[in-house]
């Protein structure tokens, strides 16, 4: 049986993270920057270990207010340092509770901004350097970071099973009504397309090759754990199984 590896941000706020862990590889746990508090990182450290879930840090521009999701003009220096903050802050919560951090996956706009900025690239990078433990760094294809960051850091190719893309490999951006792929078969759909014949099928009907390693579905979209079901029964009908599950 094939495996099929699926992370989902948590730790957010978000009502469905109980039921949505013992369903998922990975998890990104918010860790203050747009979303996310001690207890609350606390919390979802505990569920993930509950359910053998490999633990990431999924720091983002420090913006609770537009939850992440715009660029913050802000100062290099202070943006390292925030970046930084968030991730140490999970990774002490989880080595309390005997665990460790997997990976680094930045949120929402910074995201998205480090797959084209140089400068928001290399500040990511930089953040993650600073630790000992060099940890494995989510990025999407085609992206300025993953140039940058070859050879230094382990890249872990990310596609999103629940977005819509465009030819250069950038999401479909939210203003759009298409941005999100919401009904389950869709998702079963976008998703075994680019496992199985690694490519990405665009909004407009173009495809484009991809190798990924994660796919990453959001745990705000309100019927996530349906989706997530679903996925597991399709799935295993077609002889794969979701990593960790």
């Amino acid at each position: 049986m094939k495996e099929i590896h699926i992370n989902c941000d948590l730790g957010e706020g978000g009502e469905f993270d109980a039921d949505l862990m013992p369903l998922i590889s990975a998890c990104n746990i918010a860790c203050g920057g747009h979303a996310g508090t001690l207890e609350r990182m606390q919390h979802t450290v505990t569920l993930a270990l509950e359910n053998d879930v490999e633990i990431g840090a999924h720091p983002s521009y420090p913006d609770k207010n537009n939850f992440g999701r715009k660029s913050l003009d802000i100062s290099a220096e202070d943006l390292q340092l925030s970046l930084v903050a968030q991730i140490l802050s999970l990774k002490q919560i989880a080595e309390a509770e005997g665990a460790k951090l997997s990976h680094i996956k930045p949120h929402g706009a910074l995201y998205n901004d480090a797959a084209k900025d140089e400068k928001i690239a290399q500040i990511v990078i930089d953040s993650v350097l600073e630790f000992d433990e060099i940890l494995p760094l989510f990025v999407p294809h085609n992206s300025v970071i993953s140039e940058m960051a070859n050879g230094k850091i382990p890249l872990i190719f990310e596609a999103f099973a629940d977005r819509n893309y465009n030819e250069n490999y950038s999401l479909v951006s939210r203003s759009k009504s298409n941005a999100l792929i919401t009904e389950k078969e869709a998702v079963f759909e976008h998703l075994f397309g680019m496992f199985s014949e690694a490519k990405i099928r665009c909004e407009n009907g173009v495809e484009i090759s991809c190798n990924t390693n994660t796919f990453c579905l959001h745990s705000d979209t309100p019927n996530s754990v349906e989706i997530l079901k679903y996925l597991h029964q399709k799935l295993a009908e077609k002889n794969i199984k979701i990593k960790n599950t």
